[in-house]
C-alpha cells in the first residue's frame, strides 16, 4: 500500500521548471523544501507556493550544502521520501570556444550536482523507501552540436543514474527509486534567451515543449518509477535510432540544425512584432 507523501526537495526551484516542479508536490500533498544557488528566488517561490514550504539557498556542486538540505527535510517532515535533482546550467558553442571555468561549471552542476543530489538521498532513504528523479534532457541520449559539454554532463548524469539503479538492486534495496526524465527543448527562460543563438538551433528542431507537459510527464513518472523516460516519446525513439545508427544520425544532424534555424527565425520575427 503506498505511503502519504512525506518530505521531498527541488534543486534548483528559484524559477523555471522547478517553481513549476515544487508545485507539483506541493499540491500532491509533500512538505517541500525549495532549494536554488540564488537564495532570494528560493525564497520567493517558497513564500508563493505556501506558509508550510521551506526554502534554502543551496550550491548542489557542495556537498555539506545538499546534505544540510536533505537533513532539513528529514527533521522537519519526518522523513524524505521524494528528491528531485533539477538544477541545470546551459552554456552553447563548440567546447573548444568554450571558457574553462564555463566547461568546469555545466559539468559540475548537471553531473556532479546530480551525484551529490543522489548520493545524500540515498543515505536518507535507506530502510524507509522513496524516489529520486533526476530531470535530464534528450541531450543525454544523443549527439547535440553546439552543446557538447552540455551534452556531455547530461550523458554523465544518466550514466550514473542507470549505474546506481544497478548497484541499489544488486544490493537488494528495492525500497529505493531512480528516473530519469529526458524532455526535448522545453521553453523556459533558459530557453527563450537561446532563440538568437545559432548554437542552440537543434534544441528547437523538435517539439518546443510547454514546462507544464514536462510537469504532466513528471507527475505520470512519480506514479510510476521508470529509469528513462523521453518526453515526447517519439523523440526519445528518433534519438534513439539515430545513436544505433550513428553515421546516419551524423548525416542528419545539419537537416535537424536547418529546422532549428527555421524555428528561430520564425520565433525572433514573431517576438518583434509583438515589441
Amino acid at each position: 500500500m503506498r505511503r502519504s507523501p512525506a518530505g521531498a526537495v527541488v534543486t534548483g526551484a528559484g524559477r523555471g521548471l522547478g517553481r513549476m516542479l515544487a508545485a507539483l508536490l506541493v499540491g500532491r500533498g509533500h512538505r517541500v523544501l525549495v532549494t536554488d544557488i540564488d537564495e532570494e528566488a528560493a525564497r520567493t517561490t517558497a513564500t508563493g507556493l505556501g506558509p508550510d514550504v521551506l526554502w534554502a539557498g543551496v550550491d548542489v556542486r557542495d556537498e555539506t550544502q545538499v546534505d544540510a538540505a536533505r537533513d532539513r527535510i528529514a527533521a522537519e517532515a519526518g522523513r524524505l521520501d521524494l528528491w528531485v535533482n533539477n538544477a541545470g546550467v546551459l552554456a552553447t558553442g563548440p567546447a573548444w570556444e568554450q571558457a574553462p571555468d564555463v566547461r568546469r561549471l555545466m559539468l559540475e552542476v548537471n553531473a556532479l550536482g546530480t551525484v551529490n543530489g543522489t548520493v545524500a538521498a540515498i543515505e536518507a532513504m535507506r530502510g524507509t523507501g522513496g524516489h529520486i528523479l533526476n530531470v535530464v534532457s534528450l541531450a543525454g541520449l544523443t549527439p547535440v552540436p553546439g552543446e557538447a559539454v552540455y551534452a556531455a554532463s547530461k550523458h554523465a548524469a544518466i550514466g550514473f543514474s542507470l549505474s546506481t539503479l544497478a548497484d541499489l538492486r544488486l544490493a537488494g534495496i528495492k525500497e529505493i527509486d531512480i528516473s530519469c526524465v529526458c524532455p526535448d527543448g522545453i521553453w523556459t527562460p533558459m530557453l527563450h534567451d537561446r532563440l538568437d543563438d545559432p548554437a542552440s538551433a537543434l534544441s528547437f528542431s523538435g517539439k518546443l515543449l510547454e514546462p507544464e507537459e514536462v510537469v504532466d510527464a513528471v507527475g505520470k513518472v512519480l506514479d510510476r518509477p521508470r529509469p528513462v523516460t523521453a518526453t515526447p516519446a517519439w523523440r526519445g525513439l528518433q534519438v534513439r535510432l539515430a545513436d544505433a545508427l550513428p553515421s546516419f544520425g551524423l548525416r542528419a544532424l545539419p537537416l535537424a540544425v536547418a529546422r532549428g534555424r527555421r524555428v528561430q527565425r520564425k520565433m525572433l520575427a514573431k517576438s518583434a512584432r509583438r515589441g
